[in-house]
């Protein structure tokens, strides 16, 4: 029996396949002059060629089509050509699937340049596509190295759920989730499934402190969703998220480990997705018209110096000077106590320090209602990292851990202390200090592909008016 192999394996370990007869399937990418096929199978952003056999009859090479799927057994051998190192000479060829010309045009197989909000038209399709395979690629070794570090870490994988009754941010648009039909005016909610009012989870945050204060250590990776009307490039209604929450950690702790696991992710995917990063890196100068490198000097610039800390009120009064003796005119104006807005946090990082920043010690009355308020009363332990491009990449704090502040800030936010109970009664069953952070996986994923989209970074993006495939 030949044994098959993907078209990574045989590119990556060329010479031992030497002479040896391999099975290989994939898609067709090109056929040329009736003799040379380009196949790739996905596993790899480089492709196969592949000589078909002269015996081969007229009929069959006829069915031959660019994206049809085939099944080829074959002898490796170095290839006299400049653009691959081996090829397979085939011995025979079974196709699983041809394609129709007329239907070809139609999509976005045909071999041509196509736009990325094409692409999105046929999100279905788009897999097959080099620059989608590698940005997937690459988000799976991303998944998989966050997973990886929690684990040497001595973190729990925790599945918290994606059904709650409450809003821990407190602001915001949620789902709501119901079996009832709302044509009768008056809704008695008791009467639905869950017997009360249910959305959809923007964030399994307070469930998982409820697990680090008996497990020491967890961390949640799975999707939530935000029902705003955001049609922007940063925003999905449907998105994934990393939460760690970790038991006796303070916010230097906290702000410590999360610089240490970007760089570690990002260190990871430079050793291990280099052959995409490339293609990427080269699709963006020649498509965005980026700088040579731009890609890869960008993420090398993550690893290369620590990250910049300032305290909100030290982030405010650069901004502050810096609009005043340069002359610069954000869009909005500098006031203590506001929100810094996307235009200040990308100043902060791409023109005054020019390196990521981490601004901690943020205004309580701009921060959620389970932040640690410091002794000064008016702002709490929270942190804020900046990167590049993007702006805020993670935000996490050290929790409150003393119910009766805890408390108080529920009142003064008008957080529901009814729905809540569970997580008040943490705070009186041995509390400690703990922190934790949240991470955008795709805002993650987009930072290290160099999309400028958001929706190229995730297989079937959901935005308003968008929920195809």
């Amino acid at each position: 029996m030949v044994k098959k192999y993907s078209v990574k394996e045989l590119l990556n370990k060329e010479k031992l396949f030497i002479n040896k007869k391999v099975l290989v399937e994939g898609w067709i990418r090109s056929f040329r002059y009736s003799i040379f096929i380009t196949l790739n199978d996905g596993s790899t952003v480089k492709n196969l060629q592949i000589i078909l056999s002269n015996k081969l009859e007229k009929k069959i090479i006829k069915k031959i089509t660019i994206g049809s799927s085939i099944r080829v057994i074959g002898i490796v051998k170095k290839s006299i050509g400049t653009k691959q190192c081996i090829e397979l000479q085939s011995l025979d060829i079974i196709i699983y699937e041809s394609i129709n010309t007329e239907i070809l045009q139609k999509s976005i197989l045909q071999p041509k340049k196509h736009s990325l909000e094409k692409l999105r038209e046929q999100a279905h399709l788009r897999f097959r596509t080099n620059i989608f395979s590698c940005i997937m690629r690459i988000r799976h070794h991303i998944a998989f190295c966050i997973h990886k570090y929690f684990h040497e870490h001595g973190f729990f994988y925790l599945h918290t759920p994606i059904i709650t009754t409450s809003n821990c941010e407190g602001t915001g648009k949620m789902f709501q989730i119901t079996t009832m039909d709302f044509k009768s005016k008056t809704i008695d909610y008791k009467k639905d499934f869950f017997k009360c009012k249910t959305y959809l989870s923007v964030s399994g945050q307070l469930e998982a402190e409820t697990a680090s204060l008996g497990l020491g250590r967890v961390y949640t990776f799975g999707p939530v969703f935000r029902a705003e009307n955001s049609n922007t490039s940063r925003h999905l209604s449907e998105f994934w998220m990393i939460e760690p929450e970790i038991a006796f950690y303070h916010l230097e702790e906290n702000i410590n480990l999360a610089e240490d696991f970007l760089k570690f992710i990002i260190k990871y995917i430079v050793e291990n997705s280099m052959e995409d990063l490339v293609f990427l890196n080269q699709y963006l100068e020649k498509y965005n018209r980026k700088k040579d490198n731009f890609l890869l000097e960008k993420l090398e610039l993550i690893l290369k110096f620590p990250f910049k800390k300032i305290s909100y009120t030290e982030a405010v009064k650069i901004l502050d000077q810096e609009e005043k003796e340069k002359n610069i005119k954000f869009l909005h104006p500098i006031i203590w106590g506001m929100d810094l807005q996307s235009e200040h946090e990308q100043y902060l990082v791409d023109k005054y320090f020019k390196i990521p920043v981490i601004i901690f010690d943020y205004p309580c009355n701009i921060k959620a209602f389970y932040m640690r308020m410091n002794d000064d009363g008016k702002t709490v332990r929270a942190m804020d990292i900046l990167f590049p491009e993007i702006g805020e990449i993670i935000g996490g704090s050290q929790r409150e851990e003393r119910y009766d502040i805890l408390l108080q800030r529920m009142k003064d936010t008008n957080t529901d202390q009814n729905k809540l109970w569970w997580y008040l009664d943490t705070r009186r069953f041995g509390s400690v200090p703990h922190s934790g952070f949240g991470l955008g996986f795709d805002r993650l994923v987009q930072f290290i592909t160099g999309m400028n989209n958001i929706r190229d970074v995730i297989p079937f993006p959901r935005t308003p008016n968008h929920a195809e495939f």
